[in-house]
């Protein structure tokens, strides 16, 4: 398997490198020179690792034994568990990793690759990860690069953007590689400021001369998008073993996304010959990629909320380049062409033919703050089963779908990560961010045990608390790296 830029088709690479790099030279996303087949038949009888492992095998032609095995060991019994709660109606959850989110699917696994790319490159080099995020993805890159030889992690995540919660689970991250600074943006400055921090010749000389190469756990790195194919095969495979599919039978995936890895994986998975029906993208009120898949004009230029949901708040939705490069016919020149718009002003428009295309495949919808709180409570009232807000935003999308086939919800966090917003859907009125006792109360009402690395985060020592401005941050970088004044 080789791989190719959106952006430059001759800029071909294989697995290891691609892992390693993270994002091509020309700023554009690796993607496979052509998909492998899967059946999913042949997974049946395997258990989640070795799924995993059969997956990762298809696309990296590097040793990646026992990457999988080592990456979900740490994980709450099954690491992607489908749960049924009505007729054609099911729940994936991605949420028993260490953080307690869908991130650790791919970010318990990145480490272990970056690994073995290294050894088989026999790169010696510090490997400088460095990461934005709306929330989970960084708490999630900070626990699975901790203390890893030959890595170091950088965070940055809007400081007013995300819960108390996820703050502090990366404030009081623990480990000697780690680093995490808050921003004066949202999410979108964050991102824009790290990729042109992968451009800026100056910061690279800087960290050359220390030895460190640049790297992302971000979704635009490949080495994290292909482990999340896994559990939209695993899915597939459990409800065949379960009764409740017949093998071949099409399925609908609802899934909550602001910067589209998640639901891409999912695409992926249906290239590979996974019988999915639709893929529905589920967003909140930034609804840039619902606009953009009934119309096929992406838009960013409009209003940034700040939502109950805010691991979706996001306006610049990375991984659509590598969706656009496929429908366009993989032309690298034209999706450059188009991601140089976006960045001049904010927006791009593709083909009547293209968007057609896209939407034989993917459907779009978006649940409002009110929406959502409305769902968790229907949700806990009518099943007994309680979901966070980003899930909710799925849950509600998929009801208007009204289940006519079976269809899967995919869950990507634990509520006590947005607990105020939960309380205050339940109906328990609660002010202000999570505190240890609101924890308990949710506790109490909902015979949900609170995971301890949720608790923990308010009793451990604060270790990061800078705030930076987004144009400051390949500045913050140096500084950290540099040995002299930067």
């Amino acid at each position: 398997m080789r791989f190719i830029s959106t952006r430059n088709a001759s800029a071909e690479c294989d697995g290891a490198d691609a892992v390693i790099n993270g994002i091509s030279d020309d700023g554009g996303l690796f993607v496979p020179t052509e998909f492998p087949k899967l059946d999913h038949s042949s997974l049946k009888d395997l258990d989640y690792p070795a799924r995993c492992e059969k997956i990762l095998r298809l696309f990296f032609d590097f040793d990646v034994s026992g990457a999988a095995q080592a990456a979900y060991k740490g994980f709450d019994g099954d690491p992607a568990p489908v749960v049924k709660i009505d007729d054609n109606v099911y729940v994936l959850e991605l949420w028993h990793g260490k953080t307690r989110a869908f991130k650790d699917m791919a970010l318990s696994v990145l480490p272990e690759l970056l690994k073995r790319a290294k050894a088989e490159k026999g790169d010696g080099k510090t490997t400088l990860i460095l990461v934005a995020t709306s929330g989970d993805t960084g708490k999630a890159a900070l626990e699975g690069f901790k203390d890893v030889p030959g890595t170091e992690v950088c965070v940055f995540y809007p400081t007013d953007g995300v819960s108390r919660v996820q703050k502090l689970a990366m404030q009081t991250q623990s480990g000697n590689n780690v680093h995490a600074a808050g921003i004066t943006g949202n999410f979108d400055d964050a991102q824009s400021a790290v990729k042109a921090a992968f451009a800026d010749r100056s910061l690279n000389s800087l960290l050359d001369d220390n030895n460190i190469e640049l790297s992302t756990a971000n979704s635009i790195n490949i080495g994290r998008l292909v482990p999340q194919i896994t559990y939209y095969f695993s899915a597939y495979c459990d409800l065949v073993s379960d009764g409740e599919l017949k093998p071949g039978e099409k399925i609908d995936f609802v899934v909550p996304t602001g910067n589209f890895g998640n639901i891409l994986a999912g695409y992926y998975a249906m290239k590979m010959g996974l019988p999915v029906n639709k893929l529905v993208c589920a967003s909140n009120r930034n609804n840039v990629l619902t606009d953009f898949i009934e119309t096929g004009n992406y838009d960013a230029n409009r209003d940034f909320y700040k939502t109950q949901s805010p691991s979706m708040d996001i306006l610049v939705s990375s991984n659509l380049e590598r969706l656009i490069f496929e429908t366009s016919g993989r032309d690298a020149e034209l999706t450059s062409r188009r991601m140089a718009e976006l960045n001049a002003t904010g927006r791009y428009s593709v083909s009547p033919e293209e968007i057609e295309e896209i939407k034989e495949i993917f459907a779009a919808d978006y649940a409002d703050d009110g929406e959502i709180e409305q769902t968790i409570a229907d949700v806990f009232d009518e099943y007994g089963y309680l979901i966070d807000t980003h899930t909710a935003a799925a849950f509600a999308v998929a009801e208007r779908r009204e289940f006519v086939r079976p269809t899967v919800v995919v869950s990507t966090a634990d509520p006590y990560k947005f607990a105020p917003a939960v309380m205050n859907a339940l109906g328990e009125q609660v002010y202000g961010e999570a505190d240890p006792d609101m924890l308990r109360r949710m506790e109490d009402l909902t015979a949900m045990d609170v995971p301890h690395c949720i608790s923990d985060v308010f009793s451990l020592p604060v270790r990061f608390g800078d705030t930076v401005a987004p144009s400051d941050i390949i500045k913050y970088v140096g500084g950290i790296y540099d040995r002299k004044d930067y």
